[in-house]
């Protein structure tokens, strides 16, 4: 018998299911590049009505989708300003300096948001001798948060500074889903409040491949432009589309299913005294501090692994698990029973 394998690692590792795999294998498709995939198309038109945006542009990963929404809105030596731990910041190869000849000012913000009173001070003011405040950027839900949600409330302060000192805003949802389905607020909410979102779909959703990005027509006609600079036309990508069709039909209101499992494994951590939650749970991410200074952490990993468990070393003594939906419930009972004899 196969050794049970529950993967924590991230909610990038969910597998399409037959459900999706019959709508790729269905899916019509022509040449997305001439601009003529019937299906690419549709799933583009869906997302620009879902967000209230004129237009939308499917591609290969968030990292693109963010890369292209930050340079299609600045011009080389623009700032941008954005927090510290933000994915665009840390796990983006810095794409936006090399590709974008940009310079990132981040803020050292509360669980990954921004601090609005110092917002106001970090715009250039117009001289020469400075780099051009142009773009703010924002991330919802916060990986480096441990999953958190961006408080609706305070997204507004941020978006009415973009606005009072005529900034652009970007929004990073590359887990806005996750946002969606625990707040209830909807996609168009978020969205209104920013001039580009990003949307990821091989996370939390399950598609294989892909994030959208949705903005104003001239946004996306110069992000296009880059994204076959960078390499990024694709084909019949309709095949790929037809998963996130399927994913956004049937794959979103599932996540409250991950944030349930999230919070049932952070209730075995609180109870175990070597552990502490670094981050209250919100959705589907546990964030965790080895406090037990006899532990070795990538021992501790390792010893996991070996009982099937695998998550992710997250800098210091932190551990990461994130849950999705290739993790039941039953995968759950067994860490429970697991987790705390290791």
């Amino acid at each position: 018998m196969d050794k049970r394998v529950i993967d924590l690692r991230s909610d990038t590792v969910t597998r399409y299911s037959s459900g999706m795999k019959d709508a790729m294998m269905r899916a019509e498709v022509g040449d997305d590049v001439l601009g003529d995939d019937p299906t690419v198309l549709l799933f583009e038109r869906r997302m620009a009505e879902l967000l209230g945006k004129e237009e939308a542009l499917y591609v290969v990963s968030g990292t693109m989708a963010n890369l292209l929404a930050v340079i299609s809105q600045t011009k080389p030596g623009d700032e941008v300003l954005l927090d510290r731990n933000s994915h665009i910041f840390n796990y983006e190869a810095a794409g936006s300096a090399v590709i974008g000849g940009l310079q990132l000012h981040p803020f050292d913000g509360i669980g990954g948001f921004l601090p609005v009173d110092e917002l106001p001070s970090a715009v250039r003011p117009d001289n020469f001798h400075y780099p051009h405040t142009s773009l703010v950027c924002v991330e919802n839900t916060h990986n480096r948060g441990g999953g958190a949600i961006y408080p609706f409330d305070a997204m507004k302060e941020v978006s009415s500074f973009a606005a009072e000192y005529n900034l652009r805003l970007h929004l990073d949802g590359a887990r806005l889903a996750n946002a969606v389905v625990a707040t209830g607020i909807p996609f168009s909410e978020w969205a209104e409040l920013a001039d580009s979102v990003n949307i990821c779909f091989s996370k939390g959703l399950g598609a294989p491949v892909g994030s959208v990005l949705v903005s104003d027509a001239e946004t996306i006609k110069r992000a296009r432009d880059w994204r076959k600079r960078l390499g990024g036309g694709w084909r019949q990508a309709g095949l790929l589309a037809a998963a996130c069709l399927y994913a956004i039909d049937n794959n979103v209101e599932r996540l409250a299913e991950d944030h349930t499992k999230a919070s049932r494994i952070a209730e075995v951590i609180e109870a175990d005294p070597r552990f502490k939650l670094v981050y209250q749970i919100e959705t589907n991410i546990v964030i965790f501090e080895v406090v037990d200074d006899s532990i070795v952490i990538d021992d501790f990993i390792d010893k996991l692994a070996l009982e099937g468990v695998l998550c992710l070393h997250f800098g210091g003594r932190k551990i990461r698990m994130v849950t999705h939906m290739d993790i039941s419930f039953d995968d759950i009972n067994y860490f429970e029973k697991t987790f705390s004899g290791i």
